[in-house]
């Protein structure tokens, strides 16, 4: 039996901080929380979120041309998935950042390996989507332990997806895992090459840092991530998607969020972004654009997207978008691009949808207070 005075203490919390899953999803669907979405933050660390940009898109303008021109053309959407390594490890401690970045490029080459393996076993398309779903929670388990930073787990997700293409023999397998290898190395010698730039924590400017997380926690929140995504592609899958990894990465990028109401920002931005990036996106297709005109996106659109990122999540993702569809577009030039468009909007909206409402369903007591506090705080500054 609790106590009385117990009881009327826990009564007057939940009377000044409503803390139930309904008052959690009545203040994220607020009208507070959209206008919270579309706020413009401060870069204080513009200068390495920049370089992370460039480094990934002098890898891309050196590498994918070289592809292009080479027997292996066929293999250029996988050697621009290499070049997405530089943007990993932007915050990490002095001379960390190339450990960092060598693991980044094995779990990515593994991601395209393993599932490339997959389709050449002739594992059911089931079996492969449920191998999806698994590694949104392992991506996200390994990213968040190995402190890999921004962009988190959704680069090595958007790798395993590219990958599901069937693969005819094991040789295919290999040049698929070969031109990703290849390409994530020199996007590793270039950040070491230039490590100098970057900038590096001081007394009076620390960077910042990914709150710790026990082992308990990391791994429910890696199982919420794998049932959100599973949910996800589960239902673009019975929509008939194509690219169902699209609706996982719309989950995994709306749970990366440490907070409830961050959580809500990111799928509200993700939203938006991916609409206004698609509507671009189909433009561009419709020009019909050559590989050239392609590739000189891609370099711009890898540096132009670090640069805006940090601001605003859903103005990086009118820029992220074009890049995700262009590289889809290279690895697969015969698909139409008016449906791969349509699909990435549908599926993305059906992701963070999804998304959300798995974060508020498991979220616990603690996450709902601090949601609370939040918008009381909210509610005080605006007075």
């Amino acid at each position: 039996m609790i106590p009385p005075d117990n009881r009327d203490n826990r009564a007057r919390i939940r009377s000044a901080w409503p803390t139930r899953r309904v008052d959690a999803a009545r203040h994220l669907l607020h009208p507070r929380q959209m206008r919270d979405s579309l706020t413009l933050a401060d870069q204080p660390y513009w200068r390495n979120a920049s370089l992370a940009g460039l480094q990934s898109a002098l890898t891309a303008a050196i590498a994918l041309p070289i592809v292009y021109l080479s027997p292996w053309s066929h293999l250029i959407g996988y050697a621009a998935l290499g070049a997405l390594v530089a943007l990993f490890g932007r915050y990490a401690p002095e001379r960390s950042r190339n450990h960092i970045l060598f693991q980044c490029a094995l779990v990515q080459t593994l991601a395209v390996f393993i599932m490339s393996a997959a389709g050449w076993l002739g594992l059911p398309l089931s079996v492969r989507l449920v191998m999806l779903a698994l590694s949104c929670g392992i991506f996200f388990f390994v990213a968040v332990l190995g402190r890999f930073g921004p962009p988190g787990p959704l680069i090595f997700i958007f790798a395993a997806g590219a990958a599901m293409a069937n693969a005819d023999s094991f040789a295919q397998v290999l040049e698929r895992t070969a031109a990703t290898a290849v390409v994530a190395l020199l996007a590793w010698a270039i950040c070491a090459v230039s490590e100098h730039l970057r900038h590096h924590a001081a007394p009076d400017r620390p960077l910042p840092e990914e709150p710790v997380r026990s082992p308990r926690q990391l791994l429910l929140a890696s199982a919420r991530t794998v049932v959100a995504a599973a949910i996800a592609i589960l239902a673009a899958a019975t929509l008939g998607a194509d690219y169902p990894v699209w609706a996982a990465m719309g989950a995994l990028a709306v749970l990366q969020g440490a907070h409830l109401h961050i959580s809500m920002n990111r799928a509200l931005q993700r939203m938006a972004g991916t609409v206004i990036g698609a509507l671009l996106v189909w433009f561009i297709l419709g020009q019909g654009p050559s590989v050239w005109t392609i590739i000189a996106l891609l370099v711009i659109l890898q540096y132009a997207t670090e640069l805006i990122i940090g601001s605003n999540y859903a103005l990086g993702q009118v820029l992220v978008t074009p890049m995700a569809l262009l590289m889809t577009h290279l690895a697969a030039p015969r698909v139409d691009g008016a449906v791969m468009v349509s699909e990435r909007v549908l599926d993305t909206l059906l992701g963070a949808g999804v998304g959300i409402i798995i974060a508020v369903l498991s979220s616990s007591m603690e996450e709902r207070h601090r949601l609370a506090r939040h918008v009381a705080r909210r509610r005080s500054a605006s007075r």
